[in-house]
């Protein structure tokens, strides 16, 4: 089964599989479609991370698919030009090297069966060929048709300076031949070739400051995943410099809370939800950076006797809104997708060039736009997630997998549960902390969970405003106002705050897998 935000992406996988490959093969597949059918939110000009669960083995690996800044871009060269303040949204030095192409490959050659030249030939098909653009994606394109046709190159995504419309026919020659060359020379023709000539000539023409040897000396990592258990399932997440952090300690101090005797969209179930998400983020926002620079004191954060002193700092009647990060006493716009083939390999994967179609800046004939990652940057020298060359900045894309513990198991143990993420910046891991509780607490299906209307505390900071999703009940929202929470409704098309997730399960017995797909965004979840 593979779950994602564009049908097209879909079938790009499902076509994979049924030539043999698996769920990493089926993932990339998938992930270089939505570049074709989703610009808006992904692409060859972001960064990837991705949890791969390997039935045979029942290991969950981790791959960090982020970039680095530039060795040439320092706190003191901003502080030179004036930018000590912030950087503009979309200014050339907020473009960190592209993870993504590297991930893909590696994800493969690693985990997959096929070569990375098959796995791409349907993206290539696409692109080529032409696609309908889907309703959403239309509506968010034009959204940011003034960018595209003010960036460096970004007329090369609209059709005569405007968006397509929604069924219109989208053709990009450009990614077609960029996806083409990777096809052919892999991963080199992005970071050493003439990809890599053409990104780092747009970016210095524009004032940015990637050189080829930034592009050359890219890689991606693996790493140990982090994890935590809630009520007898295990809930996996890439470690730092991603922000799945957040999802693990929160659940970790809701995991205190009898949530279950709760209705499910009371005032007093969200507001403990809300108020155990607030202390996850004060945490996140300060320790989560490079652990190649900061490494974060994650088995104190992890351990369930700090949830217990966090846990404490919450009232069951009273929003606080200054809470405040611990200290150890010892030592957007997105694509996620989910995929589990048949024999139980399952890979969660997301994607992301960050603000809708990040800086805009598209490398002349390429087809694609340079993400504006480096926003998640500290330019506070003191900070863990400070601003440094060859630095990962905080990332808010988080890819979740959920196994069964031991404990809920007599047989064997760690089998597969669900694959699962939610896309769209600081609103990720509080739409995992929704989606987990909903599948752990109410024990509802996949679509029902992301049916389910949900909150989202502003910009992940702890005295942020939240909002509540049409169909959360005006009662509710009066009395979360009345414990202290600033509350407000969104409805229609601005509901693209609370993300879009994707949910597969798999059930350990039989096999059989059941998927949901967010009523938020175009896609599906289909079988093969």
């Amino acid at each position: 089964m593979i779950a994602t935000s564009q049908p097209l992406a879909v079938a790009a996988g499902l076509e994979i599989l049924s030539q043999g490959g698996n769920a990493a093969d089926a993932a990339v597949a998938t992930a270089a479609a939505l570049n074709v059918t989703e610009p808006t939110s992904t692409g060859l000009g972001g960064d990837c991370f991705a949890l791969y669960y390997t039935a045979a083995t029942r290991q969950v690996t981790a791959l960090n698919g982020s970039g680095r800044a530039p060795a040439g871009l320092t706190i003191e060269r901003l502080k030179k030009e004036g930018l000590e303040g912030g950087l503009p949204p979309y200014h050339p030095y907020t473009i960190t090297v592209p993870g993504a192409c590297a991930g893909w490959c590696d994800l493969v050659s690693h985990d997959g069966r096929l070569p990375i030249s098959q796995v791409l030939a349907p993206a290539i098909r696409l692109a080529e060929q032409g696609f309908p653009v889907s309703p959403i994606t239309a509506f968010y394109w034009e959204q940011s048709i003034q960018r595209l046709n003010s960036a460096p190159g970004g007329l090369e995504l609209t059709i005569d300076g405007r968006a397509p419309r929604a069924g219109e026919i989208f053709h990009n020659q450009g990614l077609a031949r960029a996806f083409t060359k990777i096809a052919d020379d892999g991963q080199a023709a992005f970071y050493q070739g003439e990809i890599a000539e053409a990104i780092v000539r747009i970016i210095q023409s524009a004032g940015g400051c990637i050189t080829m040897d930034d592009l050359a000396s890219h890689t991606s990592t693996w790493e140990q995943p982090i994890s935590t258990t809630y009520r007898g399932y295990r809930v996996w997440e890439c470690p730092p410099n991603g922000q799945g952090l957040a999802a693990l300690l929160a659940l970790n101090i809701l995991e205190g809370f009898d949530i279950a005797s709760l209705p499910a969209l009371s005032s007093q179930r969200l507001h403990l939800m809300i108020e155990a998400m607030r202390l996850a983020f004060v945490d996140t926002r300060w320790f989560v950076s490079d652990p190649a620079f900061n490494p974060a004191p994650l088995e104190w954060l992890l351990s369930k006797g700090y949830a217990d002193e966090r846990r404490r700092l919450i009232y069951r009647d009273v929003a606080t809104l200054d809470q405040r990060h611990g200290t150890p006493t010892a030592s957007s716009d997105t694509v996620y997708l989910s995929v589990v083939d048949g024999e139980g390999n399952a890979c969660s994967f997301i994607n992301s060039n960050y603000m809708g179609f990040g800086t805009g800046i598209v490398p002349a004939g390429r087809g694609f736009t340079l993400q504006n990652r480096g926003l998640g940057f500290s330019l506070d020298p003191s900070h863990p997630n400070a601003l440094a060359p060859g630095k990962r900045p905080y990332h808010t894309i988080i890819p979740g997998l959920m196994t069964i513990d031991a404990e809920k198991l007599s047989t064997i143990p760690n089998q597969l549960f669900a694959s699962f993420g939610v896309m769209g910046g600081f609103m990720q891991p509080q739409g995992q902390l929704q989606i987990v509780s909903s599948l752990v607490d109410d024990t509802q299906d996949p679509q029902a969970t992301l049916d389910q209307p949900r909150f989202c505390i502003e910009d992940g900071t702890t005295g942020g405003k939240v909002a509540l999703e049409e169909g959360i009940s005006p009662d509710v929202c009066s009395q979360l106002g009345k414990m202290g929470h600033s509350v407000y409704t969104v409805r229609g098309m601005a509901r693209a705050l609370f993300g879009r997730g994707q949910i597969i399960l798999r059930n350990a017995e039989t096999g059989v897998c059941c998927g949901g797909s967010d009523p938020r965004a175009d896609g599906c979840a289909m079988s093969l």
